[in-house]
């Protein structure tokens, strides 16, 4: 039988998504024959020259259209902007066009997960702005539901529309014991879901 890839694709300016990545990634490991892709993105350039170098000095390699085109499932993650995803997000979205021609993501199950530095700092709205393409491509959005017990304690992140994370401040990188719970709950139920559904 063939392994279930999983891709976990973030952005973090300050660390704390890639904290979430790390642990969502963790929660799909502990589903069997599962293969698990984490990427990062790099900073978005407005002048259209490139502000990163071609390989990262530190941290997961940088994700490709063949990431996207070659998993069966997608956790996607990004702090909040405004109530939106970083423009590094979008700037990747918006190059999936090939893939949505052939519809090589439809079908296929897609969570998302943000972080943002104020407790009403638009934590579901990013991950909605996600979830908007990704629909588009006619993956079947997964959310956390409330049967994840951490979801109804945390006093941090949380939210059914994907796992969020609260930074008290800029640089602050600790993720809660709840928001590791469900971090990794996330990572689990996407991986289960790809793998059901690439069965069928």
């Amino acid at each position: 039988m063939s392994q279930t890839n999983i891709l976990v694709v973030f952005y973090s300016r300050h660390g704390s998504v890639a904290a979430m990545a790390k642990h969502i990634a963790r929660g799909a490991q502990r589903v069997p024959n599962t293969n698990v892709v984490v990427r990062q993105l790099p900073e978005a350039s407005f002048s259209h020259e490139q502000t990163s170098a071609s390989i990262p000095e530190d941290g997961y390699p940088f994700c490709e259209l063949d990431d996207f085109a070659n998993c069966d499932g997608l956790a996607i993650g990004s702090p909040s902007y405004f109530g939106s995803m970083a423009a590094s997000v979008k700037l990747m979205l918006d190059q999936t066009s090939p893939i949505w021609m052939s519809g090589q993501l439809a079908d296929k199950p897609a969570c998302g997960f943000a972080s943002a530095s104020t407790m009403h700092g638009g934590h579901e709205m990013t991950i909605q702005s996600m979830m908007i393409p990704l629909l588009h491509h006619g993956m079947i959005w997964a959310g956390l539901p409330y049967k994840n017990r951490d979801l109804i304690a945390t006093a941090t992140g949380g939210t059914p529309y994907g796992v969020t994370h609260f930074a008290p401040q800029t640089q602050y990188t600790g993720l809660s014991a709840e928001e590791i719970n469900l971090c990794e709950a996330q990572g689990q139920r996407i991986a289960e879901l790809a793998t059901k559904l690439k069965k069928r």
